[in-house]
């Protein structure tokens, strides 16, 4: 009997590991990879500036110009406006950031490939040109990296999640959800939550995040030799049924180009994804939708043992959170009165507010959230996502195709 104790401390040992190694997948400060950029400027890349001048300084200034103007042009060509070049003053107002991919700088010389972002709406009111681009519903990206035989998504910080994360995915119609990382994402977002079908699961997940659909870019990298080249087999997957859409390979010549290989196969597999938004093959999962409650009577028995059918229980009030876009603090009032219009709405009150962003309001209401996004829909928002997550923006309103915009000034 005094020997029992010792039985238990293998058990004792086991269950301190078990819980080291939950705990050990959970935290860990350098595993995040936050997002570089999600906004929709215009991007031109690759542009190649050699200035001389006085001094270092006045070399890097002059390049950053010439760049802005050599990319103002290659823009303009892009999107067919046929605009020749704008003051300098006008070009510090459009351009929203440099992107430096390569630089040398001497005493007296610059030379540097650049990249120019200008501000979606302040260019295409100069090109007349529309800013309205196709979005798709929200999309949870988990990208999936298999290097040896072990595939890893957000267990620890890989190249693949770097190279989404450096991906400006403004521009593109694919409303991407990248997330960070941190917290809970390597347990609930992993290569074996991509092998599970099971909506149900796929439901509760999504609506974490805040999103309807997932994608799961998928690389494979093999290494010829230590040091040698290196051949990266890219999959386009989609769904939880893990659906393949497009595969294909790239090559570079050694391991320092694995980064530039990545970039190349995201800026691929977003292409691939666009197109098969256009042709129709992200359709949302009828079996990621909402399920709501059963409306049928319920049937009670008396002490006599008659049968009695009552009706159903009044729908509890949910509380639903929802994201929407406040430019200003007027937009914020809008939003909130908008959504104290809808029938069955409670009370809404912006719980986390972000000035030129994104904020969140929490929303009560009396039914099931499914409901609620049907009425918001019926006077004319557009409703991403599902369950108590959703996010709501109004729809654009578009010209006809075939109407020339009115650029005539008056006087």
């Amino acid at each position: 009997m005094r020997l029992k104790p010792l039985f238990l401390v293998p058990a004792a040992v086991a269950l301190v590991l078990g819980a080291g190694v939950s705990i050990a997948q959970i935290e860990g400060g350098g595993r995040g990879v936050a997002p570089v950029d999600s906004s929709s400027d215009y991007e031109v890349s690759g542009v190649r500036v050699d200035v001389a001048a006085k001094d270092a300084d006045a070399a890097r200034l002059g390049g950053w110009r010439v760049a802005q103007r050599k990319a103002w042009l290659d823009l303009s060509k892009r999107l067919g406006a046929g605009k020749g070049l704008v003051p300098d003053s006008t070009l510090d107002s459009i351009v929203t950031g440099i992107v430096v991919e390569n630089e040398q700088i001497g005493p007296k010389r610059y030379v540097a490939k650049l990249g120019v972002l200008f501000d979606r709406n302040r260019a295409g009111a100069i090109f007349g040109i529309s800013n309205y681009v196709m979005r798709s519903p929200p999309m949870v990206v988990i990208p999936i990296t298999w290097s040896g035989g072990v595939a890893t998504a957000f267990e620890q910080r890989t190249l693949w999640q770097e190279a989404w994360a450096r991906y400006r995915t403004g521009g593109s119609a694919i409303d991407y959800i990248r997330p960070i990382g941190s917290g809970p994402d390597p347990l609930l977002l992993n290569l074996g939550q991509t092998q599970r079908p099971g909506r149900g699961w796929w439901r509760a997940v999504l609506n974490q995040y805040g999103g309807t659909d997932v994608l799961i870019p998928t690389v494979r990298l093999f290494r010829q030799w230590p040091g040698g080249p290196v051949i990266g087999v890219f999959q386009a997957r989609q769904g939880p049924d893990n659906r393949l859409l497009s595969q294909f390979t790239l090559r570079v010549g050694s391991v320092a180009g694995i980064p530039q290989l990545l970039d190349a196969g995201v800026k691929r597999l977003d292409e691939t994804y666009q197109s098969a938004l256009r042709a129709g093959y992200l359709r949302s999962d009828p079996g990621l939708s909402y399920v709501p409650p059963s409306d049928e009577p319920v049937e009670e028995e008396d002490e006599a043992g008659e049968t009695l059918v009552t009706d159903a229980p009044a729908a509890p009030v949910v509380t639903v959170s929802v994201q929407f876009d406040t430019p200003g603090v007027a937009a914020v009032t809008a939003g909130e009165a908008a959504l104290r219009a809808v029938p069955g709405v409670s009370s809404a009150t912006t719980s986390s507010l972000a000035l030129g962003g994104l904020s969140v309001m929490t929303v009560g209401f009396a039914g099931p959230p499914e409901a609620l996004k049907a009425a918001l829909e019926a006077r004319g928002w557009q409703v991403f996502g599902s369950g108590t997550t959703i996010r709501i923006r109004r729809a654009p309103r578009l010209l006809p195709p075939d109407l020339a915009p009115d650029n005539a000034t008056a006087g």
